[in-house]
């Protein structure tokens, strides 16, 4: 199982550094927290958090689980009195889900809400009703009709753009605040680019990238 250690201020931080590094969602590991961050007596004596973030294991591919998951999602689906189907995606190459779901119908931007935040959660919580009926942890990922796949060629693009625009200007570019599978877009869109480098920046949910000339 893939898994490190890092420490930060706060164990929130080292997670999000954890995940980064990962290439990783939350859903998608298991973490242990080491060490609480510690304040001191008048500044003195204090410490960071440290984590263990752990990927877990794909012991139980699709099948299963998928079939639960859907049926699952299909009722927190109808207790939110939304008509929708949900169908079973094809998993991408190198994916690192066990498997991948889709919810397909009419006006369902309620679901994603600003920034994919509803969609992203609601996919935590999916992992989390999965987790505690099967007594494992199981990744899975969820979509809402083609928005993660549409929203990834829209950051690639953004990214190449701002990419451009700081090796013209020579002036570093912040980027909006973004979780981590849409930070990890945009380093690996530009790890090649010779001209600039990324680095992310901030705690939480305010975690962004930053994009820095090369020279």
């Amino acid at each position: 199982m893939e898994s490190l250690e890092k420490s930060a201020k706060t164990v929130e931080e080292a997670i999000e550094q954890a995940l980064e590094e990962l290439g990783a969602s939350r859903d998608e590991v298991e973490i242990v927290v080491l060490k609480e961050a510690r304040s001191g007596f008048l500044g003195i004596g204090g410490g960071g958090a440290t984590v263990r973030v752990s990927r877990c294991q794909k012991d139980n591919e699709g099948g299963e689980a998928a079939a639960i998951a859907k049926e699952m999602l299909g009722q927190i689906l109808s207790l939110m009195e939304i008509e929708a189907a949900v169908e079973e995606k094809q998993l991408p190459p190198g994916g690192r889900a066990s498997f991948n779901l889709e919810i397909k119908g009419d006006d369902l931007g309620i679901l994603i809400g600003r920034r994919g935040q509803t969609l992203s959660s609601l996919q935590y919580l999916l992992y989390l009703m999965l987790g505690h009926r099967l007594k494992e942890h199981v990744p899975l990922g969820l979509d809402v009709e083609g928005y993660l796949d549409r929203r990834e060629e829209s950051l690639k693009g953004l990214a190449e753009r701002m990419a451009e625009r700081v090796v013209t200007t020579g002036q570093i570019a912040v980027m909006e605040p973004m979780p981590p599978r849409e930070r990890r877009i945009v380093h690996l869109v530009l790890r090649e680019h010779k001209g600039v480098r990324t680095q992310s920046i901030g705690e939480g949910d305010y975690r962004k990238v930053t994009i820095v000339p090369s020279r």
